[in-house]
């Protein structure tokens, strides 16, 4: 049977909502794991604070966060599934029918690039991709709404046959800049190769892997741990108050390239915003985050 068009509506709606409304259970079990190897008071404490934070958000129904961001999904496609009605259009519909019923309300954060302008609305939003699964009956929507704190320091470079010190070097000096403003514990994704725009690509998949799973690229699994070592010990600590726990985990993805080697840099902030669901060819919809 056909997916239509009002569950792609449905689930997108669903899950926005659930990301501001909910912190990831592995997230949330770093932070906790966190707490004790925290060597700064402080830092123990704004942990602390944040587990609560979470904790209260799912009881109550309330926003773990007021920037609740733009809206960003990913979606992979099976080519088995068939569509009734419009895809594009309805995931636009599903974002405007959450951004109408809200409670609490949600501020208005889509802005105008030309006028700063601010409403729920504007031009290509939903941001949108496009994958394929082969021979696949169902269709993956991730929904990570992506607000300012990362994505004022996310970032991109170019490098004509770089060292894999060379990408390690500016990984870091990306984090370093960036500082405290993505309020961390932050989590690290890096896209390596590729070209421009799929290297952007492919590091945001990377920020949305599940924590505890090992790259199977010996020498990406190797540098994921080397820079998540040299993060923690910039001190930026919890919020920026100082302490041991600056990023909960560096995600390394990569792909082939030309000697130009573009390298990206995406960002999450503590609440690590990501869900995801199913929708089977069977009429079953599957919440996997």
């Amino acid at each position: 049977m056909p997916i239509t068009s009002e569950q792609v509506a449905q689930v997108a709606a669903d899950l926005y909502e659930w990301s501001l409304k909910k912190v990831p259970d592995d997230t949330q079990a770093a932070l906790r794991d966190a707490v004790p190897r925290e060597g700064n008071d402080t830092g123990r404490k704004t942990l602390t604070i944040m587990l609560k934070s979470a904790e209260a958000a799912e009881r109550t129904g309330g926003l773990v966060c007021s920037d609740v961001g733009i809206p960003t999904y990913s979606i992979k496609v099976g080519t088995r599934v068939r569509f009734e009605g419009p895809v594009r259009q309805a995931i636009a519909l599903g974002f405007a029918r959450m951004a109408a019923r809200s409670d609490p309300p949600i501020l208005k954060m889509v802005t105008n690039p030309l006028t700063h302008e601010r409403s729920h609305a504007g031009k290509d939003m939903p941001i949108v991709t496009f994958d394929l699964l082969d021979e696949a009956d169902y269709v993956d929507i991730t929904c990570a709404p992506k607000a300012m704190g990362t994505g004022r320091w996310e970032a991109l470079d170019t490098f004509v046959y770089p060292s894999l010190e060379t990408i390690e070097n500016y990984v870091l000096d990306t984090v370093v800049r960036a500082g405290s403003q993505p309020c961390p514990p932050i989590v690290v994704g890096v896209g390596i190769g590729g070209t421009f725009d799929h290297a952007a690509r492919i590091a945001k998949e990377a920020v949305l892997r599940p924590f505890g799973q090992t790259n199977p690229e010996p020498a990406l699994a190797a540098m994921e741990g080397r820079l998540l070592a040299a993060i923690n010990r910039l001190g930026f600590g919890p919020m920026g108050t100082g302490g041991d726990t600056t990023a909960m985990a560096v995600h390394i993805n990569y792909a082939a390239s030309h000697g130009f080697v573009p390298v990206a840099v995406s960002l999450n902030c503590w609440i690590n915003r990501r869900t995801r669901a199913r929708l089977h060819a069977d009429g079953r919809v599957e919440r996997i985050e």
